[in-house]
């Protein structure tokens, strides 16, 4: 299992990243104020349902490169060190402008659950930041890799919901907030921006000793 230090490091790192405005939170607030708090809460359960299926291919091809190569996998690694600082950096070319839009034809909430999940399994990006940010607090030292993956999964998932179904529940004072103050979507871009940045440097620091 994860050391105690690294599961720390891994939620707050999944709380700052939780609560930057980007397309999956946009998505669950403006649902929210546009058709109520249950919608918004379904669409925040079904985006969070979809982290079920990016663990799993995580975990499954992880887990193989690294009984192919342990030098694949810290090739994957670093690799994945270095996305996460493009990954900040485009947080701060970020100029904090979002689209918050109108939320859509109404659906009931059964619906807004079904397409959020397929949504969120079909987004390449989101496999691929599951590659770059899971295996980075995995350490083949402290055990199997597949359950070190599986339960940090699981922290994002349940990490993510709580962000996200605050949002959801509060979508049209969360919407109001984030139309008014552009200013405090830019720090938050630079502050998540910072910490991914930071977090890939260390990593990557760390993997060279």
């Amino acid at each position: 299992m994860p050391e105690a230090s690294q599961i720390a490091a891994f939620i707050l790192a999944s709380a700052v990243l939780g609560i930057t405005p980007g397309p999956d939170i946009i998505y669950v607030i403006v649902r929210g104020a546009a058709q109520g708090p249950r919608a918004g809460l379904a669409a925040a359960a079904g985006l969070c349902t979809g982290i079920i299926g990016h663990t799993a291919l995580c975990v499954a091809g992880v887990s193989a490169l690294l009984v192919a190569s342990a030098t694949a996998f810290a090739i994957v690694k670093y690799a994945g060190a270095l996305y996460l600082i493009w990954l900040g950096y485009s947080f701060w070319r970020g100029n904090g402008q979002i689209d918050l839009a109108g939320g859509g034809v109404t659906q009931p909430a059964s619906a807004i659950y079904r397409q959020t999940i397929l949504m969120n399994l079909l987004n390449p990006k989101v496999a691929l930041f599951f590659l770059a940010f899971l295996p980075q607090f995995t350490n083949p030292a402290n055990g199997p890799l597949a359950p070190q993956l599986a339960l940090l999964g699981f922290l994002f998932m349940v990490v993510s919901f709580i962000v996200m179904g605050t949002a959801g529940l509060a979508g049209g004072q969360v919407r109001r907030l984030l139309s008014d103050r552009p200013s405090g979507l830019r720090g938050m871009n630079y502050a998540a921006g910072g910490v991914l940045m930071a977090l890939g440097s260390r990593l990557i620091y760390e993997e060279a000793r």
